[in-house]
């Protein structure tokens, strides 16, 4: 058994996705601990699993809010909480089982080796991946893009990814938004409008069906109008004044 980390964690933030959040907790432990997650106003019982199997592991640590506040809203309470405690930097990953378990001691050796970087996830798909979401990620990295004036965000939209936890936090502040579906790309770019580097990993994704257990809070029609919204609303702040702001931080980051 591997010594728990006392600067990384793996963050996991769960809504009703039933017995598979325990499932992905165990295979996680297996290449990192500690373990936080973030039952986020669950009502399908899967609480009490992972309370359960919390008390029986002490890697594990629970962290239950009363009510649904979406993805952001919990990550935003459990790295304020890994802050309080003395962590410095998160990784998060969705407890459906999508993300690569297998993978997280490669993410969390690039952070260790970045401390002041973003590592984001650029996402490998399998056959089963609707194209909708193919062809809407593609929509999401050209905004992405534009949104930051270049490269740097290969993929806003994949939750695998660790974050240096007290800029995650600065970025989270800045917005009243950015706490349901359009939390991962926003605070990807704001973090990059803050001056913090980003680097892009590859990793691979899977798309569970329902009779696998596969479970999606994803709404097309509100989701995708709240993302339109998202992108609006960024790319308004860009030209109006970010932009200068931007200019500078990429001259940093990319010196000529």
């Amino acid at each position: 058994m591997m010594a728990p980390s006392t600067s990384h964690l793996v963050l996991i933030p769960s809504y009703n996705t039933g017995p598979l959040v325990v499932s992905t907790i165990k295979d996680a432990l297996e290449y990192w601990s500690p373990i936080w997650v973030v039952i986020d106003g669950s009502t399908d019982g899967s609480a009490t699993l992972v309370h359960e199997l919390a008390k029986q592991d002490s890697r594990i640590r629970v962290i239950e809010r009363p009510e649904n506040g979406g993805k952001g809203a919990a990550v935003a309470d459990g790295t304020a909480a890994a802050l309080a405690a003395g962590f410095t930097h998160v990784l998060t990953m969705d407890s459906d089982g999508q993300h690569p378990v297998s993978y997280i001691q490669s993410f969390m050796r690039a952070s260790m080796e970045n401390t002041n970087a973003l590592i984001l996830g650029r996402p490998v798909f399998g056959p089963e991946v609707p194209l909708e979401r193919l062809y809407g990620r593609k929509i999401s990295v050209a905004f992405a893009r534009l949104e930051i004036l270049g490269p740097g965000i290969d993929d806003p939209l994949f939750g695998f990814r660790v974050y240096p936890a007290a800029p995650l936090l600065r970025a989270l502040n800045a917005t009243r938004r950015a706490r349901g579906f359009d939390f991962d790309p926003e605070v990807a770019v704001r973090m990059v409008w803050n001056g913090v580097p980003t680097v892009n990993l590859p990793a691979p994704c899977r798309y569970l069906a329902p009779d696998e257990g596969g479970v999606s809070h994803f709404n097309y029609v509100r989701d995708n109008a709240k993302m339109v919204w998202l992108h609006l609303r960024l790319l308004a702040q860009l030209f109006s004044w970010r932009w200068v702001q931007l200019l500078r931080v990429r001259r940093r980051l990319n010196p000529i």
